[in-house]
């Protein structure tokens, strides 16, 4: 079938957005509840799961008119993913991981 694959790709994101969507409410609960602290804890959760940190913010970046003192919450998961990945990259590869 010509379409098969882009139908499991359908399929796997639609799994990512399902995890990703229940870090947040296990961490951050409601878009109101997120801040500084709340989104560090969905941020690691979401790299625990193998769920790019970057893949996550962009969503919840769809949703900063609902959260609270966004500027700070968006300075702060800048910070954590540009510290957490490599090059703000969630994939990491040195040369001595090539040998």
């Amino acid at each position: 079938m010509v379409n098969e694959g882009h139908f499991s790709e359908f399929i796997n994101d639609v799994s990512i957005q399902a995890k990703m969507e229940n870090v947040w409410s296990n961490t951050c609960g409601s878009w109101e509840n997120c801040n500084v602290e709340t989104i560090q804890s969905f941020l690691s959760q979401c790299l625990e799961y193998n769920i790019d940190p970057q893949f996550c913010m962009n969503w919840v970046e769809q949703h900063q008119n609902e959260i609270p003192n966004w500027s700070a919450v968006s300075e702060t998961s800048l910070g954590w993913v540009n510290q957490h990945t490599s090059t703000g990259s969630a994939i990491s590869i040195s040369e001595h991981d090539l040998s």
